[in-house]
């Protein structure tokens, strides 16, 4: 592949690394360095591309590879809370988080997944199937979900509540999100970009964030990419509409195992 095909192919793939790095590591700031090494190794040796089936399978193939040999994401000095959420990730089986967000979130086939991770696809699919279960025992909490559309709302609610977690209530506007959260303060926030009354929800999840203290968030958005430009501060969990259920029960395990959430602008 000549040199700009292959910066072409890279940055219509980057926003979904980054995407991925965030989950994995829970905060943008972790996620893009580990992103931004990636890009670094490839430059170095664009042979660690080749091979791949296409560009996406070979640069997450390439970042698995730094991964995978830099130790703990988390550095000296960062904050107890996301230390100890470290502590928590480090009791699950190895490997088996990189492999269920592979699937839920960034959509690889078992077979995909085995080629970014270099492991039998059997392997790959053993994985997430450990991996659902494991996240499935993870901290239950109190959600509040701020989405306009009624049926996306409710289908949300029925996801969050079949495992097991309390909705304490749905909001449709920036005002009934700052009321809501009043009445009961949530241990996480699952939230769209646009609300009913035409107003971000991002800028209601910062007011909240800026009330309320440390909450974990989701956030949810038909275009991702707009979102995971590395350019300001932006979401370390986002899911596309449209989800799969897998992909929020995913998201929402991954989310609760981390306790803050950096500030973001609209």
């Amino acid at each position: 592949m000549a040199s700009a095909d292959l910066s072409e192919s890279i940055g219509r793939e980057l926003p979904y690394l980054r995407r991925y790095a965030r989950a994995l590591t829970g905060s943008q700031r972790a996620g893009d360095n580990y992103a931004a090494a990636t890009l670094e190794a490839i430059l170095c040796d664009r042979s660690v591309m080749e091979g791949a089936g296409n560009a996406r399978i070979g640069l997450f193939r390439a970042f698995h590879a730094i991964w995978q040999s830099s130790g703990q994401p988390v550095e000296p000095g960062e904050a107890p809370r996301e230390r100890r959420a470290q502590d928590l990730l480090r009791r699950l089986t190895p490997n088996s988080r990189e492999a269920l967000l592979l699937h839920t979130i960034e959509g690889l086939r078992h077979d995909q997944i085995a080629e970014v991770m270099q492991i039998e696809p059997a392997s790959a699919r053993d994985l997430v199937r450990v991996a659902l279960d494991e996240m499935g025992q993870s901290l239950r909490g109190r959600i509040l979900i701020i989405e306009d559309e009624v049926i996306i709302a409710m289908d949300l609610k029925g996801i969050v509540q079949a495992m097991d977690h309390q909705v304490t209530g749905i909001a449709r506007t920036h005002a009934q999100a700052l009321d809501l959260a009043g009445q009961q303060r949530p241990d996480l926030i699952l939230a769209d970009i646009r609300l009913a009354d035409g107003s971000s929800g991002i800028d209601a999840v910062n007011e909240l964030l800026s009330d309320l203290g440390d909450i974990p968030v989701i956030f949810i958005t038909a275009f991702p990419e707009r979102l995971l430009t590395g350019d300001r501060p932006e979401p370390a969990f986002l899911i596309s509409k449209p989800y799969g259920e897998e992909q929020v029960r995913s998201a929402v395990s991954q989310a609760m195992f981390f306790a803050s959430t950096e500030g973001m602008e609209a």
